[in-house]
């Protein structure tokens, strides 16, 4: 399985937060799921840091390029298409995170780890909760 991680979910995964469904858990810890991760998902996650939202030690950067190795995923890299897939999608929302995350998973092909409800019921993406 091709699997984007959403940047909730990757963030969970990572931090062990209990949210995390066992299917989820299973699913990037198999070996033969192919993990993905937009760039969008680093930007959203220091945004959060910025915010006061989440804390990352010792500092979000730092954090960042630690949880980059700790967990493998491949670059799902941003491009032209992708930009204009992601003001083409219905979604309920204009969130540009969430956007451009949905493009890129129906871009790249891939399954889309996500818990939010605005994302799964979206009949253009395949998702896994």
């Amino acid at each position: 399985m091709k699997l984007l991680l959403d940047t909730h979910i990757w963030l969970w995964y990572l931090l062990g937060d209990q949210r995390l469904s066992l299917q989820l858990q299973t699913a990037i810890a198999d070996i033969n799921t192919e993990l993905w991760l937009s760039p969008i998902s680093i930007w959203e996650t220091l945004i959060l840091a910025e915010k006061g939202r989440i804390s990352l030690q010792p500092d979000p950067v730092t954090w960042v390029n630690l949880a980059l190795k700790t967990l493998e995923t491949r670059e799902a890299p941003m491009n032209h298409a992708i930009a204009i897939l992601s003001r083409q999608i219905a979604l309920p929302h204009q969130d540009p995170g969430d956007r451009f995350i949905v493009a890129t998973a129906i871009y790249y092909g891939l399954k889309l780890a996500t818990v939010d409800a605005n994302l799964t019921s979206n009949s253009a993406l395949q998702t896994l909760s």
